[in-house]
């Protein structure tokens, strides 16, 4: 008859190598699944495994079984060791991004796309307030006509139409200002 998961934490707490192994041959499939149902990598949820039974191997010490089996406890470790996993990723993934600096960056381009930022800006603020609330709306926030006559208390057609000639008008000011 095996070994009950009890008998072999107790032995494997004492030192018992060959009872943690049998322990790991028990439960390493699926603590396996586990992990890679919460990672989707078949590379991450080994790594995850091993990390798991190596908590595992750390803490029996300490560790008294509630139930018949280890698995539970097992699956909480895993899922801790997931998650770490899964905050890992997403830090190197952003560090990766941000370690992307664009080659050859043009300050001729970003000047000249300063510029027109400050001619759009300066023509903005020439227009009336409703006109530039309707252009921070609309433009800066991605409100929705309907959405931005909503919170300006006037009609849709009011929000369409002014949009169109301030658009007109920051082209032409914007145009005129570079020649």
């Amino acid at each position: 008859m095996a070994d009950s998961d009890a008998a072999l934490v107790r032995r494997a707490a004492g030192g018992s190598e060959a009872a943690f192994r049998l322990l790991y041959r028990r439960h390493a499939r699926p603590v396996y699944w586990i992990a890679h149902g919460l990672l989707r990598s078949p590379a991450d949820a080994e790594d995850v495994t091993q990390e798991t039974f190596v908590v595992a191997w750390r803490k029996l010490g300490g560790f008294e079984l509630a139930g018949d089996s280890l698995l539970p406890w097992l699956a909480t470790i895993c899922r801790f060791q997931a998650a770490n996993r899964l905050r890992a990723l997403r830090r190197a993934r952003a560090d990766e991004l941000d370690d992307r600096a664009p080659d050859g960056v043009d300050i001729e381009q970003q000047v000249i796309d300063a510029d027109l930022a400050d001619r759009i800006l300066r023509a903005v603020g020439d227009l009336s307030e409703l006109d530039q609330r309707i252009f921070r709306l609309c433009v800066g926030e991605g409100f929705a006509y309907q959405a931005a006559a909503d919170e300006l208390g006037v009609a849709h057609g009011v929000v369409r139409n002014r949009l169109s000639r301030i658009r007109t008008r920051l082209r032409t000011a914007v145009t005129e200002e570079a020649s």
